[in-house]
């Protein structure tokens, strides 16, 4: 109800502009009990049912970060809106009004749960299953330097990779799928991987089809070959790094600023100088708390 506040509501501008697009992004959406509650990317994700998918056996669910529901049900879902209402638009000439649920985006975003269930992926207790933890063969274990490998063999192909790589006898073990050999398997891995360092086990790895990378932290992650050869991180002016945009465009792909990225409401004045916007109405909208400004200071 904030834009309908100040006069600037969907209806109000269709009425101005029938071929608008107008997005409306929130966490719990337009219409519904919650629809006017406060919540944030773990309130969406739990109201979801997603939540109670994530976690560890034994373990309380827990909220990747503020990801799924923020970033992937919300953002990228309401510019995946955006984007297939311009489509429509090329045939109809109209606009419409997107309601961007963050709980229905993550929710449908998150289909593959659903769908899945009866094809034996999700059928047991949480943290017991293919992919969340419950097999030897899709999980992370940690190296004699206290470092981290994501394991991810799920084809029999790719598996065989993996127990040759670990030095194992595939003829000494339980067939791959025997889930009650999971959890003695883990331990097994566990005290393999336990034996080298994460330096060591890439040198194995890599190259292969085992499906084993490194879990690489935020501070090393640019500097990796792969990583290096692609481009895939960028470098500020400040020297800070951060992801280069993606997907990656034949012909016009994203050419992204090397400056450092501007401070809420830097240059919020600037803006509304330029689209006709009086000091003193500037002013009124800075006073009425509709606006906000921050300038960045010297560093004397």
């Amino acid at each position: 109800g904030v834009m309908e506040k100040l006069g600037l509501g969907p209806e109000v501008l269709l009425q101005e502009n029938p071929s608008l697009i107008y997005a409306r992004l929130t966490g719990f959406g337009q219409t519904g009990k919650y629809a006017k509650s406060a919540g944030h990317d773990i309130n969406y994700l739990a109201l979801s049912g997603v939540l109670s998918n994530l976690g560890r056996k034994g373990e309380n669910p827990y909220a990747p970060i503020n990801l799924l529901a923020d970033f992937a049900g919300g953002g990228v879902m309401c510019a995946l809106g955006i984007v297939i209402a311009l489509y429509e638009r090329t045939t109809s000439g109209r606009g419409q009004i997107i309601d961007a649920s963050m709980v229905k985006g993550v929710a449908y975003l998150s289909s593959f749960l659903w769908k899945s269930q009866n094809a034996g992926i999700w059928s047991r207790p949480r943290g017991e299953n293919l992919l969340d933890g419950g097999a030897h063969f899709y999980e992370i274990y940690r190296t004699s330097d206290g470092k981290f490998m994501a394991v991810g063999a799920i084809e029999p192909q790719f598996y065989d990779q993996l127990i040759k790589g670990l030095g194992l006898d595939s003829n000494e073990l339980p067939i791959q799928m025997s889930i009650s050999d999971w959890p003695k398997m883990k331990k097994k891995f566990a005290s393999v991987f336990a034996q080298k360092t994460q330096a060591e086990w890439c040198s194995i790895f890599d190259g292969t089809d085992a499906c084993v990378t490194p879990v690489l932290s935020l501070s090393d992650v640019a500097s990796h070959q792969h990583n290096k050869q692609r481009s895939s991180f960028i470098k500020n002016d400040q020297g800070e790094i951060s992801p280069r945009p993606a997907p990656l465009l034949s012909r016009t792909p994203a050419v992204p600023s090397c400056e450092r990225d501007p401070f809420i409401g830097e240059h919020t004045e600037e803006i509304l100088l330029e689209n006709g916007f009086t000091k003193q109405e500037i002013a009124k909208l800075h006073s009425d708390k509709i606006i906000g400004f921050s300038k960045p200071k010297a560093n004397l």
